[in-house]
C-alpha cells in the first residue's frame, strides 16, 4: 500500500510541477515577445532629424536607434540582438532569456525563452500613409 501511494504522490507532484511550470514558461514567452516590441519601439522613436528635413525621408539614426533598443533590453536584464532593415524603416529585436522552473527547477531544469518584436516607421501626409 506504502509503495501505491510513494508512486501515487511522485505522479501527482510532476503533473502539479508540469502544470505550475508551464504557465510559468507561457509567462516568460510572453515577457520576452513584450520586451522585444517594447525594445523595437524605443529604438524606432530615434529618428535620423537632419535627414528628414533635407529631403523628407523617414528613417532611423541606425547607430542611436540600435543603440537605445539595446538599453532598454539591457534595463530589463535580458539578452538580445537588434537589426535595422528596409533602408532604416523597419527595426527588429529577438529577445532571448531563461526561465527558471519553481518545481521542475528543482531536477536541474531551465527551459530558454525567446520572443521578436518588430517596429516599422510609418507616416502620414494629409491622412494618406506614405
Amino acid at each position: 500500500m506504502s509503495l501505491l501511494l510513494a508512486v501515487t504522490a511522485i505522479g501527482l507532484f510532476a503533473i502539479i510541477g508540469l502544470a505550475v511550470d508551464g504557465a510559468g514558461k507561457a509567462e516568460a514567452v510572453d515577457r520576452a515577445k513584450s520586451l522585444a516590441q517594447e525594445a523595437a519601439r524605443a529604438g524606432a522613436q530615434a529618428l535620423d532629424v537632419p535627414d528628414a528635413i533635407a529631403d523628407g525621408s523617414v528613417q532611423v539614426d541606425r547607430d542611436q536607434a540600435a543603440a537605445a533598443a539595446r538599453r532598454y533590453l539591457t534595463s530589463a536584464g535580458v539578452q538580445g540582438t537588434v537589426g535595422i532593415a528596409d533602408g532604416g524603416r523597419t527595426l527588429s529585436v529577438a529577445v532571448h532569456d531563461t526561465y527558471h522552473p519553481k518545481l521542475i527547477g528543482m531536477l536541474g531544469i531551465n527551459w530558454q525563452v525567446s520572443g521578436q518584436g518588430r517596429a516599422e516607421l510609418v507616416y502620414g501626409i494629409g491622412g494618406v500613409r506614405q
